[in-house]
């Protein structure tokens, strides 16, 4: 297709949802401005779309049927003509329709009512009469797949999908009976703390849209309703029909922007959205849409004016949005005129002046965050912006705002009313008396005490909310590592966990198997002291597993360690080790933690400490019978002797597994022990072929690649315990 021929397809599909004629006429105004020949095609267009629309409605009353009848009749040449149009009263599928309650400019939606297997209203939506073309039919498919990835109490669900007799494809959807989010807040005069409680709920369904790959596009007022669920307002985010896929596809069917065509809402489109330049449109374009939707829900207002940027033209409105910085939420409240002011302030329960007072600081610093031209300076999640506004209502440090003492002053002063109320009082009493007697001396001093004490306090709350605010940096980009992993993206998590500088109090999953996932992705490249760094901050959050995926990060964390050679490092792990899971009476997380701090040769001290647990695991093991005794116990059992100098006993462990695990990195790992334990019992020809062929499993994993292995033949860090002991042994025996 000629790059004229996109140009023309962009305008004409731009114009065709464009319903409202005068809106449609300063499209094309603007669009075509200097260019009669595309105005004049894309007019061609729009006249042969209403000529197909009214010839099947002229067919439709010549034959008194609905269109759809007379379009199946021309379609198929049947002799009697079946319905093609959805009419009211009529049935799709299992649904009755009831009442036609939208359109869009490829899809109608009809309430219809459910009768079995549930009874139940829904709302189903189909292709529009004479749209049913490829590029519509991806755009409508790929809306019903976005829908159906979610589950979230916030985004409304998909129910069932199929098709019209007529073939058109339709999907059901849960019925949200509700109003646009701002009039839900301005009919109600909800004030600025109810609107932002509904805002991060609403933050929240985006930000599961995204966890499952689908960025919205589209996020305006009118794509969120609130509805009431048992008294309570609960947004619901819908219209999914411009979502994109972040990785994959959300269709089989060719799904392709036109060259040229906006995607979305202007007032409410982000800078790259509006650019349609080489740039691929992600999940910060929807932080941006968010932050348009919060400036309009605290002033009644868009940063920028909808009509106002349809007026000034495409190339206008695409500079206004990629250049021109929007006025402040407060700022612009100062511009009003006195009664659209009062107004605006009656809506949100408020007067003027205290609504631009409230506005000012922490929520202009939120807003403006997320508006920011460039997509780097933004949240880099939907999470993240919701937490700021929950960080705002708590009266915290927002990470927004860039911090000062007086800024963090006045937050310890909003959270210690009263500490600082009495403490102003007791200061003031005491420099009155100070004029009335020299008695109230004592009294001063203690004035001068408790302000000594504040102060101390005031920088212990200074430096709790530094803490706090790095904490929620971190948790945000830990969140934001966890969606990279989900998409194997290992190389942008690991870059963004490097950056995190204090981990957050409470641990989840997600961030336990972010840092799991980049550690193991490090370490199987080679790159053992960047994986180190990964699996130490993982050794502080596991709190979550149980012991036995917890002892296997200690194992990998311990390999990684000493393959680097960072012997400092690895004995504060053991200790670290020691001090978690030295009082532990469970023999099989003994066994492991002990071979853990084995792998290097332990100094007098950590021999003491791991005696305990020696005991422990001997202990638990030692009756097991021969043919039901775990392979893998015997190489913790059999290293302990062996750093104990009891060669024959380390020996005799070794020989248990002969004829078992052949192949293994547990029988490798064995018969180098053995090797050693032979060697200083004096037996050097023995010890040379154990360790031949402890070296020959050895040498021939790593010759064919590492990689994540299982717990059969063993997992990778099992082959690091293997080789490291090897080399181990080739320094003793001269290999």
């Amino acid at each position: 297709m000629s790059a004229s021929k996109q140009v023309e397809d962009a305008v004409f599909f731009t114009a065709l949802n464009l319903t409202d004629l005068g809106q449609r006429k300063l499209f094309l105004d603007q669009a075509c401005a200097g260019n009669p020949g595309l105005r004049a095609a894309v007019e061609d267009l729009l006249a042969a779309q209403g000529d197909a629309e009214h010839f099947i409605a002229k067919g439709r009353a010549a034959l008194h049927l609905p269109t759809e009848a007379f379009a199946s009749g021309m379609a198929t040449g049947a002799d009697e003509p079946t319905r093609l149009d959805e009419e009211i009263g009529t049935r799709v599928g299992r649904y009755k329709l009831l009442q036609r309650i939208g359109e869009g400019g490829c899809g109608v939606v009809y309430m219809a009512e459910q009768e079995e297997p549930v009874h139940r209203r829904v709302a189903l939506k189909v292709i529009k009469l004479g749209m049913d073309t490829k590029s519509v039919i991806a755009r409508f498919d790929a809306e019903r797949q976005a829908l159906a990835l979610m589950d979230h109490p916030n985004i409304a669900r998909v129910l069932d999908a199929g098709a019209t007799e007529a073939g058109r494809p339709y999907f059901v959807m849960e019925l949200v009976r509700g109003v646009r989010i701002t009039e839900y807040c301005d009919q109600n005069h909800l004030d600025t703390r109810q609107r932002l409680e509904l805002f991060i709920q609403a933050c929240h369904a985006i930000q599961h849209a995204h966890h499952k790959g689908v960025v919205h596009r589209d996020i305006k007022p009118s794509n969120i309703l609130v509805t009431m669920h048992d008294g309570v307002p609960v947004p619901k985010v819908i219209d999914f029909g411009i979502a994109k896929a972040i990785e994959g596809k959300l269709t089989e069917h060719t799904l392709f922007t036109a060259y040229e065509q906006l995607v979305g809402t202007p007032a409410y489109m982000s800078p790259e959205q509006a650019e349609m330049s080489g740039l691929d449109v992600d999940t910060r374009s929807d932080i941006y849409s968010l932050g348009v939707l919060l400036y309009e829900l605290l002033t009644g207002r868009t940063p920028f004016d909808g009509k106002e940027l349809m007026k000034s033209g495409l190339d206008q409105m695409r500079r206004t949005l990629r250049e021109k910085e929007p006025q402040r939420p407060s700022n612009i409240l100062t511009t009003l005129h006195g009664t659209e002011l009062k107004a605006t302030a009656e809506h949100r329960h408020a007067e003027a002046p205290k609504l631009i007072s409230l506005l000012k600081g922490d929520l202009d610093w939120i807003v403006m965050k997320a508006l920011e031209k460039d997509r780097a300076r933004r949240y880099e999640t939907a999470n993240g912006l919701a937490m700021d506004v929950e960080r705002y209502l708590l009266n915290e440090p927002v990470v927004a705002r860039p911090p000062s003492r007086l800024y963090r002053f006045q937050k310890l002063v909003r959270r210690n009313k009263l500490v600082f109320a009495s403490g102003a009082a007791v200061s003031l009493a005491l420099v009155i008396g100070l004029g009335v007697s020299t008695v109230l001396f004592l009294k001063e001093k203690e004035a001068w005490r408790e302000q000594a004490r504040l102060r101390e306090e005031a920088q212990r709350s200074q430096q709790r909310e530094n803490e706090l605010r790095l904490q929620a940096e971190a948790k945000e980009k830990i969140n934001q590592a966890a969606i990279y992993v989900s998409q194997e993206r290992f190389d942008e998590a690991d870059q963004l966990l490097e950056t995190i500088k204090t981990l957050p109090p409470k641990p989840s999953f997600d961030g336990v198997n972010a840092y799991r996932s980049v550690g193991e992705w490090l370490a199987l490249q080679g790159r053992w002291r960047e994986a180190a760094n990964r699996f130490l901050p993982l050794m502080q959050i596991d709190r979550l597993d149980e012991w036995r995926v917890v002892t296997l990060d200690y194992q990998a964390c311990g390999a990684v360690l000493a393959e680097c050679g960072d012997r400092e490092r690895y004995a504060q792990f053991c200790q670290t080790a020691v001090i978690n899971y030295g009082a532990t009476t469970n023999g099989d997380m003994a066994g492991r933690i002990l071979k853990t701090c084995l792998l290097m040769p332990p100094g007098k001290d950590l021999m003491a400490q791991l005696r305990l647990m020696a005991e422990v695991a001997d202990q638990y093991f030692a009756p097991i019978p021969e043919k039901d005794f775990p392979e893998w116990a015997v190489i913790h059992l059999s290293l302990w002797d062996y750093r104990q100098s009891n060669y024959g006993q380390a020996e005799a462990w070794g020989q248990r597994l002969a004829g078992r695990g052949k192949g293994t990195a547990l029988e490798a790992t064995a018969r180098v022990i053995m090797a050693m334990s032979c060697y200083k019992s004096g037996q050097a020809e023995e010890a040379r072929g154990e360790l031949a062929q402890g070296r020959a499993l050895i040498e021939g994993k790593f010759k064919a690649g590492l990689d994540h292995g299982n717990g059969a033949d063993g997992f990778w860090f099992d082959w690091i315990f293997a080789r490291l002991l090897l080399r181990e042994a080739d320094g003793l025996l001269g290999a």
